[in-house]
């Protein structure tokens, strides 16, 4: 029962990741109808840039900050400059240009930082919590900044003006220009904000999987699988989807150590832990492609 609990706990830990950067796919997603495949990279180079602010003497707190700040800048520009002209192409173009700019994210860390893997440090104590040391000190923190982070950001979304009209712009964006919202902006503050989450994210795991420009290729699967599982079309399901696939691959892999413990055959264990995000994503394209809590959308042709 120890272990199992144990094994929620850390489930729950990586389920905050999974949440955050399923958050970030899903604010594109809601004002795009497109998923930016390049969320885990840009999340990975902010991350870089954190670390190489904490290497030139800052705090880790006010590194931490610097990297979300210059995040929201860069998703902004990267909005205006590159997306911007490409409003009316065609959706493979689109797709091509996200997969251009994982490329060039990936490529610009390796040459600036090098492959080689880093040691990510961590700004919360040693000590481990509750009993036998159920979950680390790091682990907690990150379930606690992963909170407030989704907290801050619901209040944002549901009761400041700028936030209501950042929702208006994604969800109908010919009445929101007719009552006076700047559409074009409130997209480009949108991919700000899911640069920021993304590099949240990417600090707060950088530790546990240490810092190497394919960190986040994995942990991206997983999170989408979060976001279709909740619902792509739905933050707050992403949201939810996100925590559970954070426990359920936890639990698989504590089901099929049992199983081998207990009956000597091997099903599946941790190195499999990847392919249940895999299976997640099929099921739910396959049953239910608008997710657990996403709306069903019906076009009239």
């Amino acid at each position: 029962m120890e272990q199992l609990i144990q094994q929620v706990a850390s489930g729950l830990a990586n389920g905050a990741i999974y949440a955050c950067v399923a958050l970030a796919l899903v604010m594109i997603f809601v004002s795009t109808d497109h998923i930016n495949f390049a969320q885990g990279e840009m999340a990975m180079f902010s991350t870089y840039i954190s670390w190489q602010l904490i290497q030139w003497g800052l705090d880790y707190w006010i590194a931490f900050f610097a990297a979300v700040a210059i995040s929201f800048v860069a998703g902004v520009l990267i909005e205006r400059i590159v997306l911007r002209p490409l409003h009316t192409a065609p959706v493979l173009s689109i797709i091509v240009v996200f997969i251009g700019l994982l490329a060039i994210c990936n490529s610009v860390a390796g040459t600036v930082w090098s492959y080689l893997i880093k040691e990510y440090p961590t700004p919360f104590p040693k000590e481990v919590f509750g009993f036998s040391g159920l979950i680390g000190a790091h682990q907690l923190g990150v379930v606690v900044v992963t909170l407030l982070v989704l907290s801050l950001l619901f209040v944002f979304f549901r009761y400041t003006p700028l936030g209501l009209a950042m929702r208006a712009a994604a969800q109908n964006p010919v009445s929101a220009r007719l009552a006076g919202v700047r559409v074009d902006w409130m997209l480009a503050l949108g991919w700000g904000l899911a640069a920021a989450v993304g590099a949240v994210a990417g600090m707060m795991v950088a530790h546990i999987v240490y810092l190497d420009p394919n960190m986040m290729a994995g942990i991206l699967l997983y999170a989408f699988a979060g976001a279709l599982l909740g619902g792509i079309s739905s933050p707050g399901g992403a949201v939810l989807g996100g925590f559970m696939v954070g426990v359920l691959e936890n639990l698989v892999a504590y089901l099929g150590n049992a199983i081998e413990k207990g009956f000597g055959v091997y099903i599946i264990g941790n190195g499999e832990k990847l392919t249940v995000a895999l299976i997640i994503v099929i099921t739910v394209l396959t049953l239910k492609p608008s997710g657990l809590f996403g709306r069903v959308v019906v076009k009239r042709v």
